[in-house]
């Protein structure tokens, strides 16, 4: 390896730990499972070393976000630091993207973030304000899950071309999910030639079951067990881990790279705005275990420290009346800060309830049941990223009725998108924002339309 430090690093914000730099799967912190502590693992851009892709510059303008975007990767630092060149981890990327299209007929594209006429006259919207929709509806197996997965692969191959892992004694890829993170990481798999365990539940979708088993998945169901709490698909996949198979997931704290791959939707956006001029005043994010919020987050935390943006939007969550555990840590968290906590007592705060953990986040304690059904973990296991990001740019955690998620989804299918209940709640929660005044006609407000309608 080439004695060239990573412009990256990854530190555990529940302890300090890093993985070692010559650890092939650095996925999770080396303290994991200690203690009553939050053990994540985040990834830190070297800002003297590190600039956001300019989004006027022909240079930097590729369709391709993992190709746009790859100089805010971990992986692609940990690859030139090992001696790869940029060519090569271009190339690298590319070959995949093609072996993606082959399987679910095409490749990752920036997907459309525009402003919605529709939307922005049904909800009142006058003058400059209005509702902008982040659409990846038509995104790599119809949902923004395939991200994660392909930002988690690229790290797998690097770890081979750098001779850190074998790729003749590869360990097995798990992953629990309910349908589209299934779907994903079955096409991100395949087209990488890994093997795939799934862990679904005992209602999960038959024709998403059928596509898994077409892309050669080994798909278990697993049903709930009476007086053990806790999602029985997510208790299954640590047991799997546990015998030596590598999180091939969207839950941070299994994976904390698979945040990174998140990231390239908030990227888009962020290019987006700074290309056009455009300040957001809001932006709405539904939340199940929290991935697709905390990647959020940190794009435009680290479009912040990297000098693209002047300022952050509000961040606001969405969950449901029938599970709402990011919620109850937020309140857990906000009760021990005064009414304008400057970042330090964020920051403690935060650090706090790192190390008590049990304290602060838990599984919900009957069974979720919801129409949206992609955001009902029982846990949310990004929460802490989540919770730091709503306190930092001032967001509130919305819980939406059941009738408001179909209203959304009705409203959404009527200005033209095809986005399913789980993927339309963020509008949901923009509803009920401007029922209650949070947000005013004139604000500019951005939702994401996550999950295609099946």
């Amino acid at each position: 390896m080439s004695a060239t430090a990573p412009a990256s690093s990854l530190t555990c914000t529940g302890c300090g730990a890093s993985p070692a730099l010559d650890e092939p799967y650095p996925f999770r912190c080396p303290n994991s499972g200690l203690g009553d502590v939050d053990h994540v693992l985040v990834k830190v851009l070297d800002v003297e070393r590190v600039r956001f892709p300019d989004p006027r510059s022909t240079v930097d303008d590729d369709a391709r976000p993992f190709v746009r975007f790859r100089t805010l990767f971990h992986s692609y630092h940990r690859a030139i630091s090992g001696g790869m060149s940029d060519a090569q981890f271009i190339e690298m990327v590319s070959d995949f993207d093609a072996k993606v299209a082959e399987r679910d007929g095409h490749g990752f594209v920036t997907t459309p973030f525009r402003r919605s006429e529709r939307l922005s006259g049904a909800l009142g919207f006058t003058g400059t304000g209005g509702v902008w929709v982040k659409d990846e509806t038509e995104n790599v197996s119809g949902s923004h899950k395939a991200r994660h997965l392909m930002g988690v692969l690229l790290h797998l191959e690097v770890a081979e071309r750098l001779g850190l892992a074998d790729p003749a004694d590869r360990p097995d890829l798990a992953i629990a999910s309910c349908g589209n993170a299934a779907l994903a990481a079955a096409v991100v798999a395949a087209a990488s030639g890994r093997r795939l365990r799934v862990f679904v539940p005992v209602d999960a979708d038959p024709r998403i079951t059928g596509r898994l088993e077409d892309l050669h998945a080994d798909v278990v169901v697993c049903a709930r067990q009476e007086n053990v709490p806790g999602d029985p698909t997510y208790l299954r996949l640590q047991e799997e881990l546990a015998r030596g198979a590598q999180p091939f997931t969207c839950q941070g704290n299994l994976n904390g790279l698979t945040i990174e791959g998140g990231e390239t939707l908030g990227y888009e956006m962020i290019s987006e705005l700074v290309s056009t001029g455009l300040e957001l005043d809001d932006l709405i994010v539904q939340v199940g275990g929290g991935a697709l919020a905390s990647s959020c987050m940190q794009s435009f935390a680290e479009a912040l420290s990297l000098g693209a943006l002047s300022g952050r939007p509000r961040i606001h969550t969405v969950q449901t009346t029938g599970a709402h555990p990011l919620e109850r840590a937020y309140r857990r968290v906000r009760e021990n800060l005064p009414r304008s906590p400057s970042a330090e007592e964020i920051d403690r705060a935060l650090r706090s309830a790192a190390t008590h953990r049990s304290a602060y986040m838990w599984p919900w304690e009957s069974e979720p049941k919801s129409v949206a059904t992609g955001i009902l973990d029982d846990e949310t296991y990004d929460w802490r990223a989540v919770v730091g990001g709503m306190l930092a740019t001032g967001g509130q955690p919305l819980v939406v009725s059941e009738s408001l998620l179909v209203e959304a989804h009705g409203l959404g299918a009527e200005a033209g998108f095809h986005a399913d209940p789980t993927g339309s709640s963020g509008l949901a929660g923009l509803i009920d924002l401007r029922h209650r005044g949070v947000v005013g006609p004139e604000h500019r407000v951005a939702v994401l339309f996550t999950g295609t309608e099946r």
